[in-house]
């Protein structure tokens, strides 16, 4: 069977870092109320001129330079995105052309929100799988810092900026759990709940970007139900257990989002990795920005075996079992 198969991880951070304290200056709340509700004590800001395309950027050659793969090898790009540089052309085309790849390879946007990597990881291996393709880059990267109405603390405190990245090669395998790459993943949508978590503007509708608004109890409510039914939908597909997981690297929204899905699923603590607290909510680049600190950290080895989780507004959600 053909796998798609991550043989290198990359992330990008701004460097610029809000605290809580910091945010307690600008808006009414505490760093007692954001990390007792939210698990959050810092996230980063991207900076004045620094866009999504140069998060995105810097690492998808950090996940080429950890493959080894030249950038002229990859012959497909998907970046995940709702923060955009632009309206149009999609920010994997300035990606593709900041990296020198001039092979003419399809490079296209997905959107998906907070699901948007899990959405891109998928999508890129059915293209992999079905031989359209043999290297891919598939990049989450946000600025969300430039959708948040700063005066709403029940927003504003949640979300940060970063990008993440992976390279997906094709390999074959024997069609078994012992595979290496993406062994099973699911991925579904209810536009019915699009009203709980959105952005007021647009270009058809205000001709503006708009600020980000969400019910934040009923995507509590939504979010652990939706993400545990999918996250057992994977794991029987490829037939393991949650014992058989040895690490569960869940989109990073909010610490008891994370702790109901695992109790849910019976995973324990001690296998969710967590960034949430220095990362913030980096929406569609939380889950490879953890996944490349679990790889570089050691606690994502070659041969484990992860489950990836996320939810995000439309409502969209996903997950993907994945051996290294």
């Amino acid at each position: 069977m053909r796998r798609s198969i991550i043989t290198g991880t990359g992330s990008c951070l701004p460097g610029k870092i809000l605290t809580n304290d910091e945010l307690s200056a600008m808006v009414d709340t505490s760093d007692e109320w954001i990390t007792t509700r939210t698990g959050i004590r810092a996230r980063h800001i991207a900076a004045d001129g620094e866009y999504t395309s140069h998060l995105a950027t810097t690492a998808a050659r950090r996940a080429l330079d950890a493959a080894g793969t030249r950038p002229q090898d990859i012959d497909l790009i998907v970046l995940a995105t709702s923060t955009p540089d632009q309206t149009f052309p999609a920010t994997a085309a300035t990606v593709q052309a900041e990296l020198g790849i001039t092979n003419t390879c399809p490079v296209f946007d997905l959107q998906a929100v907070c699901s948007g990597f899990v959405y891109a990881l998928t999508t890129a291996d059915a293209f992999l799988r079905s031989g359209q393709a043999t290297r891919a880059l598939v990049i989450g990267a946000e600025t969300f810092s430039r959708i948040l109405d700063w005066d709403d603390r029940g927003t504003c405190v949640l979300f940060g900026d970063g990008a993440g990245a992976v390279v997906l090669e094709a390999g074959e395998g024997r069609g078994d759990v012992s595979d290496r790459g993406i062994l099973a993943a699911r991925i579904h949508a209810d536009g019915r709940q699009r009203d709980l978590l959105y952005v007021d503007g647009g270009p058809s509708t205000t001709q503006t970007t708009g600020f980000l608004r969400m019910k934040g109890r009923e995507v509590f409510r939504h979010a652990v139900t939706r993400i545990a039914e999918v996250m057992k939908e994977v794991m029987e597909d490829a037939g393991v257990s949650a014992d058989d997981i040895a690490l569960f690297v869940p989109h990073q929204a909010n610490i008891r989002i994370l702790e109901g899905t695992a109790k849910k699923i019976g995973i324990p603590s001690e296998k969710v990795f967590i960034t949430l607290d220095r990362h913030g909510n980096t929406s569609a680049a939380s889950i490879p920005l953890a996944l490349d600190e679990a790889v570089r950290t050691g606690r994502a080895r070659p041969g484990d075996l992860l489950l990836l989780e996320a939810m995000g507004g439309g409502f969209t959600w996903g997950a993907a079992l994945i051996r290294l």
